[in-house]
């Protein structure tokens, strides 16, 4: 668990916030929704509407785990949700797929999330030929694995929430090589990426640090009827390890 200082030290490491989303008949909008949020919610229905409010739900559970505050003095920045607007001072990173949301927090340093579901893509060899490296499809088609293709993926998607960039044309900004040795495009030499599985998803966190480090994964019970910001009960699980590595740069 998180402390409750927003002071950043070398050796402060990132939490991850994760919750199953519910299934119901779609409900009023949550009060405490921001007017941005309660503008990008009436694009949605369905499926995708509980998505966005679960996630919005989990944001604010993130950020008061982090801050030992109560949820309900808890938000992030409008827009992409990558800072706590109140309190500040805690970085964001925001993931969700097939029914989890996870969001990572870190006092005063950037931090980048990505999760997937552990399970074979089904067409990983031609997403590879078109936007890796070639040492990266050399060793990844030689290994012929799709575990490994989702590692790096992740790995991918995690730096560039980290370094704040979209994923067009940026992809091949990290190169991971063999045995997920690692070369980003930045100059510093802090970078630090965690990468493990929890409750059936590969989860990958990357977040500057003097080094490696586990992140604190708390399962926090689903949402309540009605997305009630009440402090959310953590649930008992496990995650196994995989792989740190500092992200070296490339020279």
């Amino acid at each position: 668990m998180a402390g409750s200082s927003n002071d950043f030290s070398p050796e402060h490491k990132p939490s991850v916030w994760l919750c199953h989303q519910t299934e119901g008949v779609e409900e009023p909008e949550p009060p405490w929704l921001t007017d941005y949020e309660r503008a990008t919610v009436s694009k949605f229905s369905g499926p995708r509407r509980r998505e966005y409010l679960s996630s919005r739900w989990l944001i604010r559970q993130a950020i008061a785990g982090a801050s030992g505050q109560s949820p309900s003095g808890c938000r992030p920045v409008d827009g992409r949700p990558v800072a706590s607007g109140e309190p500040g001072g805690w970085h964001l990173s925001l993931s969700h797929s097939h029914g989890l949301s996870a969001c990572a927090t870190l006092a005063g340093s950037p931090v980048g999330l990505d999760l997937e579901p552990c399970q074979r893509h089904p067409q990983w060899h031609k997403v590879a030929r078109r936007w890796f490296s070639a040492v990266e499809q050399e060793w990844l088609f030689r290994e012929d694995d799709a575990n490994s293709f989702l590692k790096v993926w992740t790995l991918k998607e995690a730096w560039l929430k980290a370094t704040g960039r979209g994923i067009a044309g940026n992809l091949q900004t990290l190169e991971v090589r063999r045995n997920f040795e690692m070369y980003g495009d930045r100059l510093e030499e802090d970078w630090q990426a965690s990468c493990c599985y929890i409750e059936g998803f590969l989860v990958t966190v990357v977040f500057r640090g003097s080094r490696p480090l586990w992140p604190d994964f708390s399962l926090l019970e689903p949402p309540p009827p009605a997305f009630a910001l009440v402090q959310a009960d953590t649930l008992e699980s496990s995650w196994e390890p995989l792989f740190q590595r500092t992200i070296r740069p490339k020279r």
